[in-house]
């Protein structure tokens, strides 16, 4: 599989200067409302280490508690499914759909689906799938994929969302209140939910001591979706498990704060078997997951509660846009699953981090995440991954910092032309750079002359 380098991408996105400064603005708007959340909280620091102790306690035993979740699911009356990828999932769920001679799919948000690759495959079988989140339908009338997990359509001004329901909706056209385009979104929604055969959603958590399912919203659409057709199916990775129910307090009380910035999701819905007359399928996907757990770099990464927060911080992320990344998943959190589904074809997105540790610091579930992208670096160079405009220029850097007379010598010619070549010289094709940058202005002394300067100026004195 071949995919375009994260730079190639994101250089389409930057070149519009006045969305990717709006993009970054509106991406750390949430973020400082992310912050005000935690410091309200006098235990915030104390609900990160919990819930992170509760996801590697999971993690180390995935497979009892699988296996304890399905008992108990199927108990409750629903049946539990096993995808080994994402080919299997979307078997899975067209041959439920087949046998209920279902055309009609209303789905609530759900990343997995996404990951999958699910809408593309249905509507190749003649059947119509429609996204039931605001945002998800936003992106899917306009033929695009979600540029971020919680705010799909963030890289999407209100004039463009205008457009398209006019198009689509037949809205007035110009007309781009807010209020107005939310009223026609539901009107549109309302007819396909009443028309729908089956409902899917995702899965926020399962809770392996019941067997219960929640599903976290802040518009309601996935109960809408799942109330009036018999048949419920719900996707989610193996991941998404937790213990106990008593654990689930803990990160509803981490994942809106950290998403959004709300004290809680507006909807946090519990799904405890089909409703009467009705059917729950329980789909739980692999899709690779198996191989991080047994990855002790990478294993840390499976924590993920899919909050965004690392998104909303990321100065790679807000600045290059959601698209730029070539994955359902971007952002840091991107960066890591990515590779470790294929490497090969994402080799680029480690090295779109500046290392600076701000989405390790915002993880409600304390993965160590700039960590595991300078891992996920020298992973790929052992594989041979890096492409030569990487090796070569940090050979001949290596070579250079070795010997003190070259890296003299290449210092002052640098501070040279700095300091009094024409500008057309500095910025062109080949410094990269200087693109979207301002080389730092060129010091009159090295560090070596000012402390030569400040040792011959000391014996003076003494």
């Amino acid at each position: 599989m071949k995919t375009a380098e994260h730079p190639e991408q994101a250089a389409k996105f930057v070149a519009n200067d006045e969305r990717a400064h709006w993009h970054d603005q509106a991406l750390w708007f949430v973020r400082e409302k992310r912050d005000r959340m935690a410091v309200s909280l006098p235990e915030w620091e104390q609900l990160r280490s919990a819930a992170s102790q509760i996801k590697l306690h999971t993690v180390s035993r995935l497979a009892d508690y699988l296996e304890q979740f399905e008992q108990n699911a199927t108990k409750l009356g629903a049946v539990v499914h096993w995808a080994r990828d994402s080919e299997e999932h979307n078997q899975i769920v067209l041959s439920l759909l087949q046998k209920t001679g279902a055309k009609r799919v209303v789905k609530s948000k759900s990343m997995l689906t996404e990951e999958c690759h699910l809408n593309p495959f249905l509507e190749e079988q003649g059947i119509e799938v429609v996204d039931t989140d605001l945002g998800e339908r936003i992106v899917q009338m306009r033929k695009e994929t979600p540029s971020h997990i919680v705010l799909p359509a963030i890289h999407i001004k209100k004039e463009e969302v205008s457009e398209t329901f006019h198009e689509h909706l037949q809205t007035e056209a110009g007309n781009n209140d807010p209020n107005y385009l939310t009223e026609a979104a539901r009107n549109h929604l309302r007819e396909k939910f009443l028309a729908a055969d089956v409902g899917i959603t995702g899965v926020n958590f399962a809770i392996a001591e019941t067997g219960g399912l929640v599903v976290c919203t802040n518009e309601g659409n996935a109960d809408l979706g799942v109330s009036l057709p018999k048949m419920h199916i719900a996707c989610m990775g193996i991941e998404k498990l937790i213990p106990h129910a008593s654990d689930l307090s803990v990160f509803l009380r981490l994942l809106a704060r950290s998403a959004t910035g709300q004290p809680i999701t507006t909807y946090s819905s519990h799904f405890h078997g089909p409703l009467p007359g009705g059917e729950l399928h329980i789909i739980l996907v692999d899709n690779g997951r198996s191989n991080l757990m047994g990855s002790e770099q990478f294993r840390n990464s499976l924590k993920c509660i899919r909050c965004g927060a690392c998104m909303n911080t990321c100065p790679v992320y807000r600045r290059s846009g959601g698209h730029s990344y070539g994955t359902t998943v971007p952002g840091p959190i991107g960066s890591i699953l990515a590779p470790s589904r294929d490497s090969k074809a994402h080799k680029s997105l480690p090295f779109a981090c500046t290392l600076c540790g701000s989405c390790t610091d915002v993880c409600p579930v304390k993965i160590d995440l700039h960590h595991e992208l300078l891992e996920w670096r020298g992973e790929i160079r052992q594989r041979g991954q890096l492409p030569m405009s990487k090796t070569v220029p940090m050979k001949l850097t290596s070579w250079m910092m070795r010997s003190p007379w070259l890296f003299r010598w290449v210092g002052a010619i640098g501070k040279f032309c700095l300091r009094h070549l024409p500008r057309w010289a500095i910025y062109h094709g080949l410094n990269p750079w200087g693109k979207q940058r301002e080389m730092p202005e060129s010091p009159k002394e090295s560090f070596r002359e000012l402390y030569q300067i400040h040792e011959s100026k000391k014996a003076s004195d003494e």
